[in-house]
């Protein structure tokens, strides 16, 4: 064993000389021709590809006459449909809600009673005010008829009476002067029938003008004071009836109920209303007889636009079916924020398809006019192409294996292309389609 043990160890007096192997080099080598082999194959095999000019869709511009070129449509623009005049109908006075005769999509008639409030309130301010005026008015006629036949009597025998008294004064005081005269009786009682007599008389002149006065009547300006007075109860009459009439909400034109506000029981205010109190409104109401579409135009096609200008009306709802429509309305202010004009096309004939809030697309038409075939201008040729093959004002012609950019003035729009004012001239070859980022003078094949 131990012999065995002896011949298992490791002479460690040998040192190994640290070159490989012939088998070890032989396996390097051939990885390496293989890594070498590879590469070369992919470089050959996507050299090609990498170097290849891109595939374009190539068509040959042509020339038509000005009589048979399409109408344009200038710009295309999406908006909603809305009424031209929607009314939220309000009531003039406060109250509780006592009846409401019409719902949601109910078409109503001018001058239709829709809602009625309470009107117990006023009903007696009413009253009350048509009693002061009685009031007033009774005293005005008492005015101006004068005192009654009986109250000059009654005067004159006032003073009658009084004259009488005051003849009795003078009796007495010229019987006490002539006693006192007579040593009969005290200057005491010759003074107390002075004075009885001389408060007769003042009651006398007292009682003359009273009785003047009588037969005068009032003065004009109590008459006139009265008449102002009659005026003033009058205007508070016709006040409490238009206050209750107002309890009594009619529609105010003809039209369809777009929204309805409030039921049975519910407050109705003119002033401010919150979330979850009084209603500020009634009904919504609106003719659907007249309606509009309301675009908001970028500012940069703003100026292919004009007041009244035509175009055909499609909704999202009803694609086939078309309205006629013309600019009606220009905002006489941009948007800032959005960088847009807001426009509105009156729809010229609008039907029962048609609904408020409807998502719609307006296409407005050229204003150029077909002239005649002889003219000069009509002689002239009128070049279309495909929309897609314009970019940025530009298109791509395909010269000597290049994309060659050429600057175009583009004119009207239509379902036949482009109208190309200025930049072409026909029989170029157009890039019908060209990729993003084609560049100026890049190498192209032309697609079999």
């Amino acid at each position: 064993m131990d012999a065995e043990l002896k011949s298992l160890q490791i002479d460690r007096g040998q040192r190994s000389s640290g070159r490989p192997s012939s088998l070890a080099k032989g396996w390097i080598v051939a990885g390496l021709l293989i890594v070498v082999l590879l590469a070369g194959g992919w470089f050959f095999f996507f050299s090609d590809k990498l170097d290849a000019a891109p595939v374009v869709n190539v068509e040959r511009v042509s020339a038509i006459s000005a009589a048979s070129a399409p109408e344009g449509v200038v710009l295309n623009a999406a908006g909603y449909i809305v009424a031209a005049h929607r009314i939220e109908v309000a009531a003039k006075v406060i109250g509780k809600v006592k009846w409401i005769g019409v719902d949601k999509g109910d078409r109503v008639q001018e001058g239709q009673v829709i809602v009625r409030l309470e009107d117990d309130e006023y009903q007696a301010q009413l009253q009350q005010a048509r009693g002061q005026m009685a009031n007033l008015e009774a005293k005005l006629a008492e005015a101006l008829h004068g005192s009654r036949p009986e109250e000059v009597a009654q005067a004159q025998a006032n003073l009658d009476s009084a004259k009488a008294d005051m003849e009795d004064a003078k009796l007495s005081i010229d019987r006490a002067m002539k006693l006192r005269k007579e040593g009969l009786t005290p200057q005491q009682s010759a003074d107390d029938a002075q004075t009885r007599y001389d408060g007769a008389v003042h009651r006398v002149n007292s009682l003359q003008k009273t009785y003047e006065l009588v037969k005068l009547g009032p003065r004009q300006e109590e008459i006139d004071s009265l008449r102002g007075q009659v005026e003033q109860a009058r205007g508070a009459v016709a006040y409490a009836e238009t206050t209750l009439a107002n309890t009594i909400i009619r529609a105010p034109v003809t039209g369809t109920i777009l929204e309805r506000e409030v039921e049975k029981g519910e407050f109705v205010t003119t002033s401010f209303v919150g979330d979850r109190g009084a209603k500020g409104y009634v009904v919504s109401l609106a003719d659907l007889n007249d309606l509009e579409v309301e675009l908001d135009i970028a500012q940069n096609d703003f100026a292919k636009l004009h007041s009244g200008q035509h175009g055909t009306v499609t909704t999202d709802a009803f694609p086939d079916r078309k309205y006629d429509g013309f600019i009606k309305e220009i905002s006489p202010e941009a948007n800032r924020q959005k960088a847009t004009v807001q426009i509105k096309v009156k729809v010229s004939k609008p039907d029962e398809f048609l609904r408020p809030e409807m998502n719609a697309s307006v296409a407005f038409l050229s204003d150029a006019k077909p002239e005649a075939a002889s003219s000069s201008a009509a002689a002239r040729p009128v070049v279309m192409v495909p929309a897609a093959a314009v970019r940025d004002s530009a298109v791509f012609v395909l010269l000597d294996g290049k994309a060659v950019r050429r600057p175009v003035k583009v004119g009207a729009a239509s379902s036949g292309g482009v109208r190309i004012e200025q930049g072409l001239i026909g029989g170029e070859d157009l890039i019908a389609n060209p990729p993003a980022g084609l560049k100026d003078g890049e190498k192209v094949r032309r697609k079999a």
